[in-house]
């Protein structure tokens, strides 16, 4: 994804926002999108009026909600079959075993942790599908994920372009979004170097 995110963002507009976070909350192909980024870079857009932030937030979260549901309707019907799948560039078993033991550790609020942690927010729903969850579960904690983190990670970073003055916009919003991006792949650099350890041991 091109760095220049808030270029990007002003180039696919509403749409182009709406149709990543769907992507990356319900399809498998979403997994390497920057949703997180995304959202707070949209909301900073937003702040210096290129972007209705009502507008934004509204279509992000139904987009969210909609694509979790995909998710799920997919781990519903086709879920065994992705333990059968041989890996390819776009599919890896591992996301779904890492997937299942984020369940394991956080039971039904996974839906709303995964939100937060790239890729088992792709991978989550298709889990839940998958029979880990009752639906009307899994409806009740995607509603509460998908707005915590659509107006959540969207009003943050609209409340600090307005309390940022115009001149500084530019100087402050890349090293932000680099904090962000490296924030969020934390929680997936801490697991992969205790999987390492445990490896070694």
């Amino acid at each position: 994804m091109h760095f220049d995110l808030p270029q990007l963002i002003k180039s696919l507009g509403y749409f182009g926002v709406w149709a990543i976070i769907f992507a990356e909350s319900g399809l498998l192909i979403g997994f390497f999108l920057p949703g997180d980024s995304l959202l707070f870079t949209a909301g900073f857009i937003a702040s210096q009026n290129f972007l209705n932030i009502w507008i934004l937030m509204i279509g992000a979260f139904i987009c969210a909600f909609l694509g979790d549901n995909v998710g799920y309707t997919t781990g519903h019907k086709f879920g065994r079959r992705l333990f059968q799948k041989e890996d390819s560039w776009l599919f890896h078993r591992k996301h779904v075993v890492k997937t299942q033991q984020f369940y394991q550790q956080h039971g039904k609020k996974t839906i709303v942790l995964a939100r937060f942690v790239p890729i088992v927010r792709t991978f989550a729903p298709i889990v839940a599908g998958l029979g880990a969850m009752h639906y009307r579960t899994f409806l009740f904690y995607n509603l509460i994920g998908g707005f915590a983190w659509t107006f959540g990670l969207t009003l943050l970073g609209y409340f600090l372009g307005k309390s940022l003055p115009a001149e500084q916009v530019d100087k402050y919003l890349l090293p932000i979004i680099g904090l962000i991006i490296v924030v969020s792949l934390l929680p997936s650099i801490i697991h992969l170097i205790q999987e390492y350890r445990g490896n070694k041991k």
